[in-house]
């Protein structure tokens, strides 16, 4: 087994997600095969459960696992953390659900075994029942996927008390595949301070230290920074930090982030860890790095600037929506435009302002506050026939929207907000309504979508079947979405169990809702079809 760990120090954010993908990529243009996985240090199972506000993106998997920590305890994974949608947007590999591990899954199969009885007559402790269950984590990855190298990043920084125990659990690893099988990459912050023009170490400094507490040097550090390090700080880093100056890799702020493997490879990281893990390439790495410069080319070329209102509930963090800006980024690039978008706050909605963009998206969400902005939006897209898509949660208002301003049901709404709407158009699917229990019970991962010919979505897809994303508990009901046909409403998929999987309205431009999250599928170098379409739509409203 060959591990590349990913570590962060001095502060979070640091954007570790994109730096091990980028390592990844690396790895990629010489032929090897890759897997990377991400340790949450929380407690909770996985992401699922925590708000867009705290965390960011909940994003999810192709596939469904079932979590068995003991047995008879099962739990469904499918939401995970957002960096897996990084990895995936920068490798083309899906991401299986177990390559989230979080501190909640390791936590609950120690604990559960120890009452199933697994460790009996042994005092169960974090050494070394916690590290091993880690270890055993990381290991069942590599033999599942049996990667060339394994990378494994760790979410937080060095000093968090809850991330102690994975440092020690790969600290141990180290020691048991062999020093010349694992290669540490720190990634740290290295301030500007533009009052004396100068580049400060020192943060980076205390952050090795603190490694180094753990029993843990790093073999490369890439740092952070607004700017490209100079050759004379890279040499102070490597002095103080006992790397060699080589090993000092510059992370520097960039207009497109799919810039990063570029930069890696111009600094020489990619052969720096093939010689430091021993491995052979088995390809030139200049074509695919001649084929990323191509695409970087497409997003720095992007011509006319297309603007388009997110609308939606969590506009205040930036990555809650990250996927779907991304989704929005690559057709933008494909199409040879500038896509741009603009979070719109729903609470704080100014619909006059609405006209002034190019296309509305609805964005996906959960609960009763601002719905009825969001509402608004949709009504919006309709009246001035503006280009719109509503995902998931975006699709059931945008279907709300159609009830109220075209067929007239003013009280029409979703039974999440309104249990006793007397036109409940979006209700909780039928086998919701015997869940109990929050965490990974909704309808998650991968289904089948079967598309209706002679449709915005058959357009888009040019075929019948596809395979898309579900994360929901609420879905369109039937017999309203019949009526709604009758005044131009169009049911233009459906999964294989007949449920409705998208609308459209026959008399609009360009207005889609799709019950599924078609951003999670999209790639720089393939963008969705689906996001192609909407944003040549609103290009041609321009």
């Amino acid at each position: 087994m060959k591990l590349i760990v990913v570590t962060g120090g001095v502060l979070s954010g640091l954007g570790k997600g994109h730096v091990a993908a980028s390592i990844a990529r690396l790895l990629m243009w010489r032929g090897l095969r890759v897997s990377l996985v991400k340790i949450d240090p929380y407690l909770n199972v996985d992401a699922g459960t925590m708000s867009p506000f705290e965390h960011g993106e909940v994003f999810v998997t192709e596939d469904v696992w079932e979590f068995e920590p003991a047995p008879g305890f099962k739990f469904r994974i499918a939401e995970t953390d957002q960096d897996l949608g990084t990895y995936e947007r920068f490798t083309g590999l899906n991401m299986h659900p177990s390559n989230n591990i979080t501190s909640g899954q390791v936590y609950l199969a120690v604990v559960l075994r120890e009452r199933a009885g697994f460790y009996l007559g042994r005092t169960v402790q974090l050494i070394p029942h916690v590290t091993d269950e880690i270890k055993r984590r990381i290991r069942a990855v590599w033999e599942r996927e049996k990667p060339d190298v394994l990378i494994v990043e760790i979410g937080g920084t060095v000093g968090d008390y809850e991330a102690a125990i994975f440092l020690e659990a790969l600290r141990q690893l180290r020691n048991e595949i062999g020093p010349e099988n694992f290669a540490l990459v720190h990634v740290t912050y290295v301030p500007y301070l533009s009052q004396t023009g100068e580049l400060k170490t020192k943060p980076t400094q205390h952050s090795v230290q603190r490694l180094l507490e753990h029993g843990l040097m790093p073999d490369v550090i890439v740092c952070r920074c607004v700017r490209e390090l100079d050759t004379k700080t890279k040499q102070k880093i490597a002095l103080f930090c006992n790397v060699r100056p080589e090993a000092v890799i510059s992370d520097p702020d960039l207009d497109c982030v799919y810039e990063l493997p570029l930069v890696f490879e111009r600094q020489g990281l990619g052969e720096l860890l093939i010689r430091r893990l021993g491995l052979s390439p088995r390809c030139d790495p200049s074509d695919g790095v001649s084929e990323w410069e191509e695409l970087i080319q497409r997003f720095r070329r992007a011509g006319p600037r297309v603007r388009i209102a997110m609308v939606g509930k969590y506009v205040a963090h930036r990555d809650a929506y990250i996927s779907i800006r991304e989704a929005l980024l690559h057709a933008g690039a494909y199409l040879g435009v500038r896509a741009e978008p603009v979070h719109v706050d729903a609470e704080r909605l100014n619909e006059s302002s609405l006209s002034s963009y190019d296309g509305i998206l609805l964005t996906p969400g959960f609960g009763a506050r601002a719905v009825e902005g969001m509402i608004e939006a949709a009504k919006v897209a309709l009246e001035d026939k503006i280009p719109f898509l509503g995902v998931c949660f975006g699709c059931q208002l945008a279907v709300v929207a159609f009830a109220r301003r075209v067929m007239g049901w003013q009280d029409a709404h979703t039974t999440e907000v309104d249990p006793r709407t007397p036109y409940p158009v979006v209700d909780l699917l039928p086998e919701q309504r015997r869940v109990e229990g929050k965490g990974g019970t909704m309808r998650l991962g991968a289904l089948e979508v079967i598309i209706e010919p002679n449709t915005r979505l058959f357009e888009a897809y040019r075929t019948r079947v596809v395979r898309e994303r579900f994360r929901h508990r609420y879905h369109i009901v039937e017999k309203f979405a019949r009526r709604m046909c009758e005044r131009g409403l169009v049911i233009s998929a459906r999964t294989r169990d007949s449920r409705i999987a998208a609308v459209e309205v026959k008399w609009h431009p360009w207005f889609v809702g799709v019950q599924f999250h078609p951003e999670f599928k999209s790639r720089p170098f393939a963008p969705h079809p689906l996001y192609v379409s909407f944003v040549r739509a609103c290009t041609m409203m321009k």
